[in-house]
């Protein structure tokens, strides 16, 4: 979804947004106040543990930070209300990058205990800084002019905050900076191969992330009045976290639709206020068990569309045309005595190899020779023990997969590695990840080079799909797809990178006979167009009908290089592979 598309989900929720005031009830002001406020926080945080995957549940650190800011520069340094907002929202921002940082490092419940000491310390500064922030008495909270000194004006404002939020959040999940945060979270290896860094994806979402929440914490602050370390329990951070989960996974109405549905849910249910955080709890385990994917997956009809049976991938070499147009050139790729070991096991044993642009290179061997070690090598997901690797002239540098996709080196995976919930033109839009020009800011507010960008991603991913042949499952959820057409979209993706050089990784594996033979056609033609393409492959057949070297691994050393014609003569290969 593009433009307005996207925010025809959202009309409802802005419906009931906009009927509210007409209940003139102010109780029902300071809910939908509540609502907005916690929404505005669970905004930026959604990238983070949504789309990201990272599991940050101490989040209400960064309220208790921007609340604690706006409410000491009003009350004791006079500033203005706005400004004093937006000097919460700078160190929401930069509380945010401190909070994210361990996540480069720590994975999934280490950081999560991370976050909850960071909240834990801000909670005892909170305590002990009485000359700021009153200690354990507190600070009032900052007022705002008129009109936003009522409480319908009040909700007003963070309801216009709540919808600007949701907008440019919107914005991202549906830029490639969204795309890239769900490859980092489902196929983190894919992402790397594609060029997408990790490290400047996290800090800049965490940026974004700890500055709304530093804004919620100073709107929040309004609300309470007066803020005391207190109001800033546990019990928030549970409810900001569980709000996206039971919303679902890489969705920005299901989350929305939690957060309200886990504000509301205690005013019918005051009595029970006591028991709130095993209610969450019961919540997410009936979520988990009754519709795993959330209320995003409620709402997926997509999804659930049936599929063309009878399927057939007939990929349209011409086309690539579109793509690659690659000069043959001197470059190659050339390793000179590489040598990998783990632990006792020496996976390559001082090889050479040399892939030239413009050929097919096959490698083959039994298993555990080393072949898919080698492709790992070269795309830097392996850092070699000794020798050189070399992109004509220049050192390729070791262990540095996303450096690859700048240097035109693209590659597919044993094991094709895809983002299920999203859609299959979606997956293949991944590829082109680095071709993008738009800021993440250009993003968040839809300037007009952010909208270039995805038209460009999407016209180049169709045609992607139309020469692999695939085009008619672009809508598709790819966890709906055939394993053969996951081998094909792999190749689509990598395209996207108009790769200089291609390293498959089995491709054929699990293919029909029909389908092998397009797909060597396929590769066959890529190579023609000057991409230089090395294939790890079992099928024999394959290698020998389209490749121009080969050469044959054992036990992590060369056994034999040559033509195909030489390998099918070579006694130890047939002897030790092929069998006869």
């Amino acid at each position: 979804m593009t433009g307005l598309r996207a925010l025809v989900p959202f009309l409802p929720v802005a419906a009931l947004a906009i009927a509210l005031p007409f209940t003139g009830n102010d109780y029902w002001a300071v809910i939908g106040t509540r609502a907005a406020i916690y929404w505005v926080l669970v905004a930026g945080l959604n990238l983070v543990v949504g789309f990201g995957g990272q599991l940050a549940i101490g989040w209400v650190a960064l309220l208790t930070v921007g609340a604690y800011t706006a409410s000491v520069l009003v009350a004791s340094a006079a500033w203005p209300i706005y400004m004093a907002l937006a000097a919460a929202a700078g160190l929401g921002a930069v509380s945010g990058v401190v909070v994210g940082l361990p996540a480069l490092r720590l994975r999934t419940f280490y950081f999560a205990m991370a976050t909850l000491g960071f909240a834990t310390i801000v909670t005892q500064v909170a305590l002990a800084w009485e000359s700021v922030t009153g200690g354990g008495i507190g600070v009032s909270g900052p007022a705002f002019p008129a009109p936003f000194d009522t409480a319908w004006g009040f909700y007003a404002l963070c309801a216009v905050a709540a919808a600007l939020c949701t907008w440019m959040t919107v914005n991202v999940g549906d830029s490639r900076f969204g795309r890239a945060l769900v490859a980092i979270r489902d196929a983190e290896v894919a992402a790397e191969a594609t060029g997408i860094s990790k490290p400047a994806l996290l800090v800049t979402v965490f940026l974004f992330a700890g500055a709304t929440a530093g804004v919620a914490g100073g709107l929040f602050a309004t609300l309470q009045s007066y803020i005391t370390p207190d109001a800033f329990t546990f019990d928030l951070s549970v409810l900001f976290f569980i709000a996206i989960l039971i919303g679902g996974r890489g969705s920005i109405i299901g989350p929305l639709l939690g957060t309200i549905l886990l504000t509301v849910l205690p005013e019918f249910a005051a009595p029970l206020v006591a028991w709130s955080t095993f209610l969450y709890a019961a919540l997410l385990g009936v979520i988990v068990l009754v519709m795993p994917g959330g209320i995003a997956n409620l709402l997926d009809f997509r999804g659930r569309k049936p599929l063309e049976s009878n399927r057939a991938i007939v990929p349209r070499p011409a086309l690539l045309g579109e793509f690659l147009n690659h000069t043959t050139a001197e470059a190659s790729i050339r390793l000179a005595g590489v040598a990998l070991g783990f632990g006792a096991v020496r996976a390559i044993d001082g090889l050479d190899l040399v892939i030239r642009p413009g050929e097919v290179h096959g490698l083959i061997g039994p298993n555990g020779s080393g072949k898919t070690t080698t492709l790992n090598v070269i795309s830097g997901f392996n850092r070699p023990d000794t020798g050189s690797l070399r992109l004509g002239a220049h050192p390729l540098p070791a262990g540095m997969p996303q450096t690859r996709a700048r240097l035109g080196i693209a590659r597919t995976f044993q094991t094709p590695r895809l983002i299920g919930e999203a859609s299959l033109l979606e997956n293949v839009m991944i590829g082109g990840t680095i071709e993008g020009r738009a800021t993440f800011g250009e993003t968040l507010v839809s300037l007009p080079r952010h909208r270039r960008d995805e038209r460009v991603l999407r016209d180049a991913a169709m045609l992607a799909l139309r020469t692999v042949g695939l085009e008619s499952l672009a809508e598709a959820r790819a966890d709906r797809l055939q394993h053969s057409e996951l081998r094909f979209m792999e190749i689509a993706r990598a395209l996207m990178l108009r790769p200089a050089f291609l390293l498959l990784d089995e491709p054929a594996a699990g293919l029909s006979p029909d389908e092998i033979r397009r797909l060597g056609e396929l590769i066959a033609a890529i190579a023609a167009r000057g991409t230089g393409v090395l294939l790890v492959e079992h099928h024999a057949d394959l290698i020998f009908d389209i490749c121009d070297h080969v050469t044959v691994l054992n036990l992590g050393r060369e056994l034999a290089a040559g033509t195909p014609a030489d390998i099918r003569a070579h006694q130890e290969v047939v002897s030790a592979y092929l069998g006869g």
